[in-house]
């Protein structure tokens, strides 16, 4: 992936996309049974080397999923904090400050700056939705992971989010999932197109959607299948 680009996994669904992502910050290691091979290269290390300890991975590569999930016992500020504290942060001033940049970054401080204290799962989903990339910026990473994080919100709050990938790649990498042909057309510098767990063409996403190579590729963004 090009840094500071946003690259787009697009396909129909069971294709092997969310697995895909899953693999390139170690996330899948929670799922049961589940296994890899291969290797996946962040500035020329990889990450699966023994040496490499996956809990610096998932800060150096965060995540966004296609729900929202505020922790639901914590205030919108400690959602935002959660990640600083548990990697041993203690500077009060620190994190109110890394806390209202973050909220900043995810274009969501003007609207919560007076409800901090407020649970988290007080917030509308695309508030929420912003929230969980609020917590993910906190932990200041390289690259984020995004899977469908517009699929369970309204076209107002997806306008939003689409708006934001757009801001965050001026300073990180982008990988986003998407079914939605049209929001990786918009949003992404590059697609990568899916299918049975193949990778079938991977370009800029002008010439996936203008001129793909390969037939079947065509095939899919034309609407003949998936």
């Amino acid at each position: 992936m090009t840094e500071k680009k946003v690259t787009a996994f697009i396909g129909p669904s069971g294709c092997g996309k969310t697995t895909l992502i899953r693999c390139l910050n170690r996330m899948h290691e929670m799922t049961h049974g589940a296994y890899v091979n291969g290797e996946v290269n962040l500035e020329n290390v990889n990450i699966y080397d023994p040496k490499v300890n996956p809990v610096i991975i998932k800060r150096r590569i965060g995540m966004v999923f296609q729900k929202p999930n505020p922790f639901p016992t914590m205030s919108i500020f400690d959602n935002v904090a959660a990640g600083l504290k548990l990697n041993g942060v203690r500077d009060k001033k620190l994190i109110a400050q890394i806390v209202k940049e973050s909220l900043e970054n995810a274009a969501l401080w003007d609207e919560v700056k007076n409800e901090l204290s407020k649970p988290g799962m007080s917030l509308s989903g695309g508030q929420q939705q912003r929230l969980c990339i609020a917590r993910a910026l906190a932990m200041h990473p390289e690259v984020l992971l995004m899977d469908e994080p517009t699929s369970a919100l309204d076209p107002i709050a997806s306008s939003k989010i689409e708006d934001l990938v757009h801001d965050l790649k001026q300073y990180l990498t982008i990988i986003i999932v998407t079914h939605n042909m049209q929001q990786a057309a918009r949003v992404s510098d590059y697609t990568a197109f899916m299918y049975l767990g193949e990778l079938i063409e991977f370009a800029e996403t002008k010439q996936i959607f203008e001129n793909p190579r390969e037939e079947f590729t065509e095939r899919y963004i034309s609407g003949k299948f998936g």
